[in-house]
């Protein structure tokens, strides 16, 4: 991270909010002190709320002042969003920070609720924002002087998604993306942390003139097979995108999907509806039947599904097989017919993020109903079941090589919501049931020849 400042010969003013015992800090100073910088004077702010961290930081900073007027530190023991939004809005009851040449950052992870204090604050200087990450970034960027730097390493998940949209328009607004590092492996970067989304390392520029922007990935934190490329700011974020997703690309190939005239349609362009699986089975438990039986409808779990079709019901499962179907159960049920499901959650090293299967109603009997748990995507029309052509070709589409790749370049969890799948493009009605009618005719398909029939269409 210390690494990615461009040197300078002016002085410097470096911002650490969450700065914990100062290992961001160090590192930079490290480098500055051993020549990587050409900084005739450096000054350090360190924002850092935990008492029990704050001895530890001043330690870790002392060791740079030499008894030099070159060096000088400030720590903050203050919230570091009320301080910046106090001295952004001209508060009197605050001391004003003077802008900063350069911010390094590895910012809280926790959600702000819409009626907090915190909430309340971000909004007085402009920024909607969902979680202290993406609140201490945009702080950052607003703390920041013309021309200043800001590299911090945050979860992806602000590349995406509705919630994030007004942090993107913020930061894009405001500062030009001139690098961004991914690691393509949560579990080995962050083996100690659990991480259920990837981290990104992302540099920007305030107020610099968006150009082409450096991606580097690296599988783990030793960087020993880092490799670099620049890509046009236009493969970043789309130019007719108007939720602003910012795409990570990790290879210099065009992607089919991105190129391809053919696939342009979203899914409300193609009448067709995505929706969480309604079954939440913790709030429905006294209706939850081991296996079928009189009154009941099958209830589908993500284990229900393997190589692209329904296994049911499951005999020793540790998930319950049906729903009792009556008057308290009949809301959350669908119809029986042809569906595609698309699997929420996928494991942390998974090779596919989007696994997509067809569910059959042969593989059902006489149940009218169906129970979709939480933990499935379920596209339908209305709430009823597709033509089976339509809903293979679904599934086809949705298992290509192609598709995931895209989907990995926006989404770094290894969630899949209704919302991301919504916001995808997709070839026109009439080629997905022609897909669909190729896959039924073919039986099992092998991931070559899904692959090879999607390059045809986009062709």
């Amino acid at each position: 991270m210390a690494g990615l400042f461009a040197d300078g010969d002016e002085c410097c003013r470096l911002l650490d909010a969450g700065a914990g015992i100062g290992s961001l800090s160090a590192a930079f100073l490290d480098r500055w002190r051993q020549g990587g910088f050409r900084f005739s004077q450096v000054e350090v702010d360190a924002f850092e709320l935990d008492s029990n961290l704050v001895k530890c930081l001043a330690q870790t900073l002392e060791k740079y002042d030499y008894k030099k007027s070159d060096f000088s530190c400030n720590i903050y023991k203050e919230d570091f969003i009320h301080a910046a939004a106090n001295s952004l809005t001209g508060s009197l009851f605050s001391e004003p920070l003077n802008l900063y040449t350069h911010a390094i950052l590895n910012p809280p992870y926790k959600k702000i609720s819409s009626h907090s204090a915190h909430r309340a604050a971000l909004r007085r200087v402009g920024i909607e924002t969902v979680n202290l990450y993406s609140a201490f970034v945009a702080l950052a960027v607003a703390l920041t002087a013309p021309n200043g730097q800001i590299v911090a390493i945050i979860p992806r998940s602000f590349c995406n998604g509705p919630y994030y949209r007004p942090f993107r328009d913020f930061i894009l607004e405001r500062a030009a993306i001139r690098h961004m590092h991914l690691f393509e492996s949560r579990r080995q970067a962050f083996k100690d942390d659990g991480v259920l989304q990837e981290n990104i390392i992302i540099r920007l520029e305030r107020g610099g003139i968006q150009g082409p922007v450096t991606v580097s990935t690296s599988t783990d934190d030793t960087f020993a097979d880092l490799t670099t490329n620049e890509y046009p700011f236009d493969q970043i974020v789309f130019p007719d995108d108007l939720e602003r997703f910012i795409h990570v690309p990790t290879s210099l190939e065009p992607n089919t999907i991105a190129l391809s005239a053919a696939i342009r349609y979203t899914l409300a362009d193609l009448g067709i509806q995505v929706s969480t699986g309604p079954v939440v089975d913790f709030r429905l438990k006294e209706h939850l039947r081991d296996m079928p039986g009189p009154g009941t409808a099958p209830l589908l779990y993500p284990g229900h599904f393997s190589g692209g079709m329904t296994t049911w019901p499951i005999e020793g499962m540790k998930k319950p097989n049906a729903i009792a179907h009556n008057a308290d159960t009949e809301k959350w049920l669908y119809p029986k017919g042809f569906y595609c499901v698309v699997r929420r959650f996928s494991s942390k090293e998974e090779k596919r993020r989007i696994i997509a299967s067809v569910v059959d109603p042969a593989t059902f009997n006489d149940y009218p109903m169906l129970g979709f748990e939480n933990h499935l995507n379920v596209f339908h029309e209305q709430k009823r079941g597709l033509p089976e052509p339509l809903a293979h070709g679904l599934a086809v589409f949705l298992n290509t090589t192609a598709v995931d790749e895209q989907f990995r370049r926006f989404n770094g969890h290894t969630q899949v919501n209704a919302t991301d799948l919504k916001t995808m493009k997709f070839p026109s009605r009439d080629d997905l049931i022609q897909l669909g009618a190729w896959a039924i005719q073919q039986g099992a398909l092998t991931q070559e020849q899904i692959d090879s029939k999607l390059a045809e269409l986009a062709a």
